[in-house]
């Protein structure tokens, strides 16, 4: 393919690592890594860029790889996304080192476009690849706060991208007419900007489409081809939209340009809202309409009453926004979110919780009571007793049937010791059972022989009878 005929959106694709727009945090974050690389000593082996589309986390990988001379291997890893393909053709390439090439850098593109159902063990490949990568394994995704990529993100380095802003994106559109020598008009160029919503990889598409359609970029030509897209926000750009809304439709656009519940929404405006709102009668206004939203969603849990949904998005919107009257221009202050604490703990605590379901339910069916009972009642004194009886610990644990994760929940102290008796318990109900049935009683056996032999008599009986009879019968004659 001649470069006439190749898309914009590669043949101006980032050369160096200076070409990249903007992202100078996430440069210098990742330029530091790789020094780490070739010094034998990196503190990750596998980095995550993560940021919306279209904000340069592919051509940054590139632009690394062809700026320190590296081998460029990508993968798409919603296309090879089984732990076969995964094994195949990555384990290969991450244990191999260039053959003309310093080294390599491998890409897994969208690693958040992998299912936890359909793609089973994908997970678990991945994480093996990065304890046995030899070269920078890199990968990327749109939302790392997707549940699947939990035990990713405690892995790899973290390395944000930021959505780019509208001036960066009619910098780099002006700089293309300028190589195409187009013209372009700059209300053209500042409506596509506008419209990309910080793409550039589609501003550079819509660019291209206008160019060759019409030979020259208008506002009209524009308007008449491009319509308004619908984006997925981050929830880090979802909470700043709703902070710096001047009106409440503003505020409750926001708030549908994402795909976090309500709930998990109240929990990320709660996390944030005293960072970006100092003044305190401010902040208590905005945390009185964010109270009244929070109880009107637990009224939707208890009573099932949808209809209230629509107050409960007005107060957590457009009721935050607009409770900052005081010191208006802290809302517009640049600050740095933090994920909610809630939502990590619930999530840290996740398999905790539901090893307590677990045993809250088989003491609920042994002791026919239900499973808030067995939590409130009788699993304070389980754990009274694994930490201070193991013995009997061991012995209860075999009568319920407790599984090791069981064990531990109950007591951290003493699981080990437990977890051993336990095992020996077991072991020796199975050789007695197996003594047991190989030696069998002898009143059993002569029973079982006598049943068995009782038909037998009965039939020879009957013979003998019949016979008797016919010879009685022939004399007779």
């Amino acid at each position: 393919m001649s470069e006439r005929k190749l898309p914009w959106v590669i043949k101006y694709r980032p050369k160096k690592i200076a070409d990249v727009v903007n992202q100078n945090d996430a440069k210098q974050l990742v330029l530091k890594w790789i020094k780490e690389w070739f010094a034998g000593r990196p503190s990750r082996k596998a980095a995550l860029f993560y940021g919306p589309p279209g904000c340069g986390k592919t051509s940054l990988a590139e632009a690394v790889a062809r700026e320190y001379g590296l081998e460029y291997l990508e993968m798409n890893a919603s296309d090879y996304r089984r732990a076969s393909d995964i094994e195949r053709i990555a384990k290969i390439a991450v244990m191999q080192r260039g053959l003309f090439a310093k080294g390599k850098l491998i890409l897994l593109d969208e690693v958040d476009g992998m299912s936890r159902v359909a793609d089973r063990g994908a997970m678990e490949a991945i994480l093996d690849l990065i304890k046995i990568t030899k070269s920078p394994l890199v990968m990327t995704a749109n939302d790392p706060w997707d549940p699947n990529l939990r035990p990713l993100r405690e892995s790899v380095l973290l390395v944000p991208f930021r959505r780019l802003t509208k001036t960066d994106i009619k910098r780099a559109l002006a700089r293309i007419c300028e190589l195409e020598r187009i013209r372009c008009d700059d209300d053209a160029i500042k409506y596509i900007a506008n419209k990309a919503e910080g793409d550039l990889r589609s501003a550079i598409n819509d660019l291209q489409a206008i160019a060759e359609g019409y030979g020259r970029v208008t506002l009209s030509a524009v308007k008449a081809v491009l319509r308004a897209r619908d984006r997925v926000y981050e929830p880090f750009e979802v909470v700043r939209k709703i902070f710096i809304s001047k009106y409440a439709w503003q505020a409750k656009l926001a708030a549908s340009q994402t795909d976090l519940s309500p709930d998990e929404l109240i929990q990320w405006i709660n996390e944030n809202l005293p960072k970006q709102i100092s003044n305190p009668e401010d902040l208590w206004r905005a945390y009185d309409a964010l109270s009244r939203a929070d109880v009107y969603i637990g009224r939707i849990v208890r009573t099932g009453s949808w209809d209230l949904l629509a107050y409960a998005m007005e107060l957590m919107t457009a009721g935050v926004s607009l409770a900052v009257r005081t010191d208006v221009k802290s809302k517009y202050r640049w600050v740095k979110y933090s994920f909610p604490q809630k939502i990590l703990i619930m999530a840290r605590t996740k398999e905790v919780r539901q090893i307590r379901e677990d045993l809250a339910a088989v003491i609920a069916r042994h002791l026919r009571i239900s499973k808030r009972l067995a939590k409130s009642d009788v699993i304070p004194y389980l754990v009274a007793i694994f930490e201070s009886n193991p013995e009997y610990a061991a012995s209860l644990a075999v009568g319920l049937n407790l599984s090791d994760s069981m064990i531990k929940y109950l007591s951290q102290r003493n699981s080990n010791r437990i977890i051993e008796l336990t095992k020996k318990i077991r072991e020796q109900i199975a050789r007695e059972a197996r003594e047991e049935s190989r030696k069998e009683p002898p009143e059993a056996e002569a029973a079982v022989k006598t049943e068995a032999e009782a038909p037998k008599t009965k039939k020879v009986r009957r013979r003998k009878k019949k016979e008797g009879a016919g010879l009685e019968a022939f004399f007779k004659k």
